[in-house]
């Protein structure tokens, strides 16, 4: 498996349009999840690189080579960064595979793909932010403008470097705003590309700096930076919560999150005929990313009568897939991101075990020869409700089963979680799919299929799995844009 990186290989910070190393020298390894071999040494930043990062956003920002740029402009220019991308995307999907180790068919044909679209909609969304007058009468005007709201703080996942990054710096660029990245140290490369391509086709200097680094330093320092406006974190609830404390410990800014799931998956009984069909797009929503995705639907919810039928179906869904080396075309589910992740995964597993429950298939490490992080897609029966890997998020390729008696009883073992990112309803009856529907917690209901939406729709959730804002849509121009009252007395 071994895996060579396309040049260029950016590994610095990239700060006022240019790469530079961090002040104090200092680097992070790279790790090939599918070997445990060292890809590169990456620049470590820390509070004094992301000073240098906000000192250049904000001063792009004040002078209006960007922020005052007409939406138009700002539109042609992430329209030529669109055709860039398209250009170089054989050489991003190779890096964005071999970094996260996830399986190159993914990256060509989802996530980069993903990204281009993101970065697309929201250039020809620049110039439709519209504001609006209100009904003041005769001896006024009232209007209400957006205006971007500066300095932006944008801290990525790991799962999916490329495609997070789009959904933010789309609409945080379209609107006028200048960005720090602090990327995922787990999966840096492409980010730090991203940023050159951006520079090339005619971001000014200063506008997008990329801070590379660790996360208790160089996202805390982001995190607690009294010039930073707003931040906008895609990750763990722990973190989610420190960013929040640093938000009030320094100038109060903006502070949004898209934070974990456990996502419920809802088999209504009138789909006995279907099972094959059903269990095909659980399977994929469970497996996915090697589960690495915070929308995994990790629990499936059956109707008893069905159970036994629906778990064989899943089982045989299941064991299609083909865990390999990312980067063979015939590989669906790679190495998980680090070894750690592998110990969790294996942990929640054995422990269910150890308590009652029974894995249908899968449930122990393999491919241990490569050196690689691997862990085939397991499902999990015979589980409590209150069990660990029923309730807390795995971000891993485990999917658990669990029997329902009625539709009330599903609704309420799928609210019966911290959690309310997403979930799915599979029903042929119409008032059952959308009581369901209706009455799930998630920020993201699916009926008769596994989706988060796309771009057009906002994403995020409900609970602990997310707070202040939404992703994509027009809705995400909140995010990033401040709204103004402008009152004019008539006389």
């Amino acid at each position: 498996m071994t895996a060579t990186l396309p040049e260029p290989v950016r590994t610095l910070a990239f700060l006022d349009g240019a790469f530079v190393p961090a002040a104090s020298g200092a680097t992070f390894e790279s790790i090939d999840p599918a070997t445990g071999t060292k890809l590169a040494d990456i620049a470590a930043c820390d509070a004094e690189d992301v000073d240098r990062a906000v000192a250049s956003a904000r001063t792009a920002f004040e002078s209006g080579a960007w922020s005052r740029k007409h939406p138009s402009e700002r539109r042609e220019v992430l329209l030529k960064l669109v055709a860039l991308l398209e250009e170089n995307l054989e050489d991003l999907a190779l890096t964005e595979a071999i970094d996260a180790g996830k399986p190159i068919t993914d990256c060509r044909e989802f996530d980069l793909p993903d990204t281009i679209n993101s970065i697309r909609w929201y250039a020809e969304a620049a110039d439709k932010l519209f504001g609006k007058t209100t009904p003041a009468g005769d001896g006024a005007v009232g209007m209400i403008v957006h205006e971007p709201i500066g300095v932006v703080g944008a801290v990525l996942p790991w799962n999916f470097p490329l495609a997070m990054l789009a959904w933010k710096l789309g609409p945080a660029l379209a609107s006028g705003n200048s960005v720090v990245v602090k990327p995922p140290e787990l999966t840096t490369l492409t980010t730090l590309r991203f940023a050159e391509l951006a520079t090339e086709a005619g971001l000014p200097d200063g506008v997008l700096n990329v801070v590379p680094g660790l996360g208790h330093v160089t996202g805390k320092a982001l995190g607690q930076h009294g010039d930073v406006d707003a931040i906008s974190f895609t990750g763990s609830n722990e973190v989610g919560r420190e960013f929040l404390r640093y938000s009030a410990e320094s100038n109060l800014k903006k502070v949004v999150l898209e934070l974990g799931g456990k996502a419920p998956q809802i088999v209504t009984a009138d789909n006995a005929d279907r099972l094959e069909l059903v269990a095909e797009d659980l399977a994929e929503a469970a497996f996915g990313n090697m589960g690495q995705n915070c929308t995994a639907g990790s629990r499936i919810l059956v109707d008893a009568s069905i159970l036994d039928d629906f778990v064989d179906a899943l089982v045989a869904a299941t064991e299609k897939a083909v865990v390999g080396d990312p980067l063979d075309p015939a590989t669906t589910i790679g190495a998980l991101v680090e070894e750690s992740a592998l110990h969790r995964v294996a942990r929640y597993v054995d422990e269910a075990v150890a308590d009652g429950a029974t894995v249908r298939t899968g449930g122990e490490q393999v491919l241990e020869e490569t050196g690689g992080w691997f862990y085939p897609p397991t499902v999990v029966t015979d589980v409590r409700e209150d069990m660990a890997i029923a309730r807390e998020e795995i971000f891993g390729p485990v999917v658990v089963v669990l029997p329902f008696t009625d539709l009330e009883d599903a609704i309420r073992i799928a609210n019966d979680t911290p959690y309310g990112l997403a979930a799915t309803v599979w029903s042929r009856d119409i008032d059952d799919a959308l009581t369901a529907a209706r009455s799930v917690r998630a920020g993201t209901v699916a009926v008769n299929g596994y989706s988060e939406g796309d771009i057009t729709t906002p994403f995020g959730g409900y609970k602990a799995s997310g707070f202040g804002g939404r992703d994509n849509g027009l809705e995400a121009f909140a995010q990033y844009t401040e709204t103004k009252t402008i009152w004019i007395t008539l006389r």
